[in-house]
């Protein structure tokens, strides 16, 4: 038990080498970015690499097991947890990606989203704050009942997406109000509670929500749905509900 209470154990160094396996990319070989995941199995991949790699396959890359017959994509979810813990140990990639993400929109001379902007705008305030001495403990108890700006943002400085939310069963009733806007980082599941919620069901679960007559995943954010599903398409994303194993 003496063993336990030894600091050297506790501040023990392990080298970013020791742990790349785990947080890069077996795609592209790179640190993981948009860390995605495959349900099946819960192997871990940049989003953009693996979806590139499931529109000519249909097995996870690294251990060759079946994720779907047909509809792949449907069975992979962002990993936001891993994600957070890529940027965490290494150095300077979130500032890294951000500015490519940043530069790219500049160079199509399209807006920057509302998310990149944001991140941009606290990263560049927190990193002044610690060059000055003056960064805030992250601790809630020390900084009394003040709670920290962005806390009420509510996501309104993401990327935002245009929906019509359409009833397609004579089994449901349509929404009053079909048009709504939301953040990109919204994922379908959101949007099953939303639809569940007004409509009064018993349950979200009830529910598929499709795009294109292609059921969509619980996981997929709609950013990743308006990219891989509506990519050249005239806003608003056109969604439709209905029924669980409804057959039309």
């Amino acid at each position: 038990m003496a063993a336990l209470g030894n600091p050297e154990m506790l501040t023990r160094k392990i080298k970013l080498w020791d742990i790349n396996a785990h947080i890069t990319c077996r795609l592209c070989e790179g640190y993981l970015i948009d860390a995605t995941t495959v349900t099946e199995c819960l192997h871990t991949f940049c989003r953009s690499c693996l979806v590139k790699y499931l529109e000519e396959n249909n097995t996870c890359p690294t251990c060759r097991i079946v994720i779907h017959q047909s509809h792949p994509l449907q069975y992979i979810g962002h990993d936001r947890t891993m994600q957070d813990i890529v940027y965490k140990l290494v150095p300077g990639l979130q500032e890294a990606e951000l500015k490519k993400q940043r530069d790219f929109y500049q160079k199509l001379g399209m807006e920057v989203p509302g998310d990149i902007k944001g991140e941009l705008c606290n990263m560049k305030a927190h990193l002044d704050l610690q060059r000055n001495g003056e960064v805030k403990s992250e601790d809630p108890a020390k900084d009394g009942d003040e709670k920290p700006e962005e806390d009420n943002d509510y996501h309104r400085s993401d990327e935002q997406v245009s929906i019509c939310l359409e009833c397609n069963s004579s089994k449901l009733r349509g929404l009053k109000r079909k048009w709504i806007r939301c953040s990109a980082q919204a994922t379908v599941l959101h949007l099953k509670k939303f639809i569940a919620k007004k409509l009064n069901l018993t349950s979200f679960n009830e529910l598929d929500i499709l795009c294109n007559e292609e059921i969509l995943g619980k996981d997929h954010t709609l950013k990743f749905v308006v990219v891989t599903r509506w990519r050249f398409k005239k806003s608003p994303l056109l969604l439709h509900y209905r029924p669980k194993m409804d057959l039309l």
